[in-house]
């Protein structure tokens, strides 16, 4: 599975971006996805995972209400819609694949790793 994050950039606060995760493999409908994000000087952090079915989302805390995580399995997208961004939602931006059948937010359960998109909210 290979996956490859776009659509980082430069916003300000309160503006939107979203997003694209594009993934290939054949079974890669069948993962569950995660976005993660890790600003300069901190750890990688858990942003949202989405279940192979879409059917299920979930949130770290501090983005809930804000952000939005969809699946397209057809097209083999992963989609992270981001709205009211403030300063700390600066970071680089990655998708992550995991074969595990439930959702999680542990970094090591997720086998799949792309290059991140930088996302920077200016004040």
């Amino acid at each position: 599975v290979q996956l490859q994050a776009s659509g980082g950039g430069l916003v300000q606060v309160g503006g939107s971006l979203r997003l694209s995760c594009a993934a290939s493999g054949r079974t890669v409908s069948s993962y569950t996805m995660g976005w993660f994000r890790q600003a300069p000087g901190k750890e990688r952090e858990f942003v949202a995972a989405i279940i192979w079915s879409g059917g299920s989302t979930y949130y770290a805390d501090s983005v809930k209400g804000r952000f939005t995580i969809s699946r397209d399995n057809a097209k083999k997208m992963v989609y992270l819609q981001m709205n009211s961004l403030k300063p700390e939602d600066t970071a680089v931006y990655h998708c992550a694949a995991s074969s595990r059948t439930y959702w999680t937010s542990r970094q090591d359960e997720y086998d799949y790793w792309g290059q991140g998109t930088q996302v920077t909210v200016s004040s």
